[in-house]
């Protein structure tokens, strides 16, 4: 009966191929030793090209010493050399990457500031289909499309039946092409979309294939009320999934404002448990959420050292 309902479900959404189950065997953790610090992240990119600056040091041990995603996006290049390439460096040091795929189409409907993406459906198939290629055996962390399900107040019905069939279709490719990956569609934050809608939202687009989910990514609410909600969720749900929180600017939790609020801080360090499978920092910590707030005339996804040092000090 689930097989047919699986099979009924990938029909209703265009998706070719049924999804696989998400494999039992993969395990990112067994084959590494924490989590890859990237010497050319963003922040560590800003450092090295400013090295008298005097706020450099700082930010350096505060932020570029630690494990950050890496973002990937319709401007990252041939994807597959890029993540390849990523992938491989995590690898060969046998620590574990971090990864986001960020690419849909008609991306950041209700936000606005970070929208953009594939070009169309079949270009992002392709895209997606060359990330998960690319890592193939090589084990890795994916977080799947932040911003996903909470667009969906802003898309029309036809709208979100298409983006649903491309979550599928992205799942479908990490559960049969990365298979020592631990995939994690972007499940919103506490303060956006109601656990049993988001329950909706995270089946219809296949998470019974993948590792499970991630709350709060890019925003600004604590741990304790970011597993709270990620709870509630996997209790709509049903079957509970394993959840990873972005805790890279919820120190001091969030005041209700998502795009560049003044006195927020930086978050847990990253680490295995805490309350979730996982806590990470998946915002590249330091940049902009767009033209607002703190940053005015800052584009989202740029790094400026005075937004890195706000989250610093908490001010």
């Amino acid at each position: 009966m689930k097989r047919a309902l699986t099979l009924a479900l990938a029909a209703l959404l265009t998706v070719t191929a049924a999804p696989a189950p998400a494999s039992a065997a993969a395990d990112p953790l067994g084959s590494t030793n924490g989590f890859l610090v990237d010497p050319d992240s963003v922040p560590n990119t800003w450092v090295k090209a400013n090295p008298s600056d005097s706020r450099a040091a700082t930010i350096k041990a505060q932020i570029g010493n630690y494990p950050i995603a890496k973002w990937f996006t319709n401007s990252s290049g041939s994807i597959g050399t890029t993540v390849g390439a990523y992938v491989g460096r995590g690898a060969n040091a046998a620590k574990l990457p971090i990864l986001v795929a960020y690419n849909l189409p008609g991306r950041d409907a209700c936000g606005g500031q970070s929208s953009g993406g594939a070009g169309s459906d079949a270009a992002y198939r392709t895209w997606i289909a060359a990330f998960a290629d690319s890592i193939g055996t090589r084990p890795a962390i994916v977080i799947i499309e932040p911003d996903a399900f909470g667009d969906y107040s802003c898309m029309t019905a036809a709208q979100i039946t298409a983006r649903n069939a491309l979550l599928n279709f992205a799942a479908n490719q990490f559960a049969t092409r990365s298979t020592n990956t631990w995939a994690y569609l972007d499940a919103g934050n506490a303060g956006w979309v109601a656990p049993a809608t988001m329950a909706t939202y995270l089946r219809n687009a296949g998470v019974a294939t993948l590792r499970g989910f991630a709350v709060n990514v890019s925003n600004y609410y604590t741990t304790t009320s970011s597993i709270t909600y990620a709870n509630n969720v996997n209790a709509a749900l049903g079957t509970a999934k394993p959840f990873v929180i972005d805790t890279s600017r919820n120190g001091n939790g969030s005041n209700g404002v998502w795009c560049n609020p003044a006195g927020r801080k930086l978050g847990t360090h990253p680490q295995l448990g805490g309350g979730a499978e996982m806590l990470l920092w998946i915002k590249t910590v330091g940049t902009s959420d767009g033209l607002c707030g703190t940053a005015p005339t800052t584009p989202a996804g740029t790094f400026t050292p005075d937004l890195a040092m706000h989250l610093i000090s908490g001010t």
